[in-house]
């Protein structure tokens, strides 16, 4: 088992900044990837960010430029700065730990609540 703890998020208005990190314990995996999704009322959880343990790194196209990801591979956490916060950006943020070995394991954090206000 895997256990994530995510902080951070919270309520900011349109411009504005936030940072959220998660970090993971347990049973890792050596590979693995550690990133953000969201899920805003009505929609279904979408990706915003993930870095593999070789730390390349995908983002969502809506993202693209606002946001980075980074992690820390000694402390097994990782972080999701998000600048230029946009209402759209308003959702449930998750943190997510992807882990491979003969096959592939799925873990997901609590979520935290990220609103932008106009």
């Amino acid at each position: 088992q895997v256990q994530l703890v995510e902080s951070g998020g919270g309520l900011v208005q349109a411009g504005g900044s936030l940072r959220l990190s998660c970090a993971a314990s347990g049973n890792l995996f050596s590979i693995n990837t550690m990133g953000w999704y969201r899920q805003a009322p009505g929609k279904q959880r979408e990706l915003v960010a993930i870095v593999t343990s070789g730390r390349s790194t995908n983002f969502a196209d809506s993202v693209k430029g606002r946001f980075t990801i980074s992690r820390d591979n000694v402390k097994n956490t990782v972080s999701l700065q998000m600048n230029s916060l946009k209402p759209e950006d308003t959702a449930v943020y998750y943190c997510n730990y992807r882990g491979w070995s003969t096959i592939e394991y799925n873990y997901w954090g609590q979520g935290t609540q990220v609103t932008v206000s106009s």
